[in-house]
């Protein structure tokens, strides 16, 4: 819901002054700015628990599907299929995944005992962190964000 006065609108509980269109590069460096925060403190905080952003993502990824070769994992993860291979070697040397052979060429990942212990407590850690970021706005407002960065997504995926 928007009220307008002037140069002022409120959204929500939100106060948005508003002096002509939205500077878009201001906008994306917004966008940017939040999610490079939720990295660094992702990172450090993951790093009690012994794992990193990257790792815990590969784990979460492997988690939602079992059997995944590596560049589907690699597309879920936002990574290149050689970066991904890395990274789930270095998770294999640790004991938190497993790669079995699949179909064909295939290499499919799997969540060791310990890769699932290891995930659990990066879950923790991102509940907390995300909690605490998104705390300032209510549940209508995240639901508005969350439906608004979807849309732009489905657009978004039109400008490769």
């Amino acid at each position: 819901m928007t009220v307008e006065q002037g140069n002022v609108e409120r959204v929500g509980r939100v106060r948005v002054d508003r002096e002509g269109p939205v500077d878009l590069e201001v906008l994306g460096r917004a966008v940017k700015e939040a999610q490079y925060r939720h990295h660094r403190a992702l990172d450090t905080r993951l790093a009690k628990v012994g794992t990193t952003l990257a790792q815990w993502d590969a784990l979460r990824a492997i988690a939602r599907s079992p059997g995944a070769s590596a560049h589907e994992l690699a597309l879920a993860t936002f990574q290149g299929d050689q970066s991904f291979g890395t990274l789930a070697s270095r998770l294999a040397a640790q004991h938190l995944v497993e790669r079995r052979p699949g179909r064909g060429r295939r290499i499919e990942h799997h969540l060791t005992e310990a890769g699932e212990r290891i995930l659990e407590a990066g879950d923790e850690v991102a509940r907390e962190v995300l909690g605490a970021s998104f705390a300032p706005l209510d549940e209508e407002e995240r639901a508005t964000l969350l439906a608004l960065l979807r849309r732009m997504g489905v657009r978004g995926d039109a400008l490769s």
